[in-house]
């Protein structure tokens, strides 16, 4: 029956449609009262397939910097010009769209569960585990599971791993480029590590001015270019090359986060 439709994860559609709706409307204000997003690229999400693509970007909260992209996504689906305004657009979403994060964060109460069935393609990290430094193998499922969303749509990735600034890239993102062979399509994203927490589920500050920078796909030559050079490649699209460190000083950041993480939120309290 076509109520009990599901995506390849098993997912039923009918619940996860509703679940991107709810959630939209919820956050929506977080990036159109609160705060101001200003999106710039929205026309070359419209131009591209309905599977295999792969979205490379900078990382500064767990939760709001995917909310944001699943508004810009559909909303330039559905003809809007660098603007999500009127939240319309949210009532049919794109339902193949998806986003790599850590098996321990999409466990890690009763909201990320929720959240985690609205696109989540779970993986093991190999490099850290709550919060200390850790080396283990690659589990075969993660890199079959990253293919499966590709082979059915769109997925979202932080080649990163981490919401910490100019921390190095990831070479298995590299890995995944060659061996699935998508269109890669960097975002660039600032201003959110100075409106929400860092997990992104409060706001921290308002009238804040959060940038949105889709660029064009990158130029990958599948079979020769190296791993190294891929990676290179990611560090200078989503700017976090070690030469955009005198534009953005990691210290600065710093800062910033550590004055972020003195101040308490209102509403922590209670």
């Amino acid at each position: 029956m076509q109520f009990f439709k599901r995506n390849p994860f098993g997912h039923i559609l009918f619940l996860k449609r509703w679940l991107i709706r709810i959630f939209g409307i919820i956050s929506h204000g977080r990036y159109r009262r609160f705060n101001k997003l200003q999106i710039e690229g929205s026309e070359i999400i419209r131009d591209l397939p309905d599977s295999n693509v792969l979205f490379i970007s900078n990382h500064q909260t767990y939760f709001a910097d995917v909310a944001a992209m699943f508004h810009v996504f559909n909303a330039s689906l559905h003809q809007r010009v660098n603007d999500i305004g009127h939240i319309g657009y949210i009532w049919n979403p794109k339902l193949n769209i998806y986003f790599v994060a850590a098996a321990e964060t999409m466990k890690s109460g009763f909201l990320p569960k929720i959240f985690a069935y609205a696109g989540s393609v779970s993986i093991r990290r190999t490099w850290r585990n709550e919060g200390k430094d850790i080396k283990r193998q690659v589990k075969m499922s993660d890199i079959s599971n990253i293919g499966t969303a590709l082979k059915d749509g769109w997925l979202i990735t932080f080649p990163q791993g981490t919401t910490t600034p100019f921390k190095p890239i990831r070479k298995g993102t590299a890995h995944i480029i060659k061996q699935f062979k998508p269109i890669v399509v960097p975002i660039v994203i600032d201003g959110f590590r100075r409106s929400f927490d860092k997990k992104g589920l409060l706001i921290k500050k308002r009238g804040i001015l959060q940038s949105f920078q889709i660029k064009k796909a990158l130029k990958i030559d599948y079979e020769n270019d190296s791993i190294d050079a891929i990676v290179e490649k990611i560090e200078f699209a989503i700017e976090q090359h070690a030469s955009f460190l005198k534009v953005t000083p990691l210290e600065e950041y710093q800062k910033e986060e550590e004055a972020l993480n003195k101040k308490r939120d209102f509403w922590e309290m209670y």
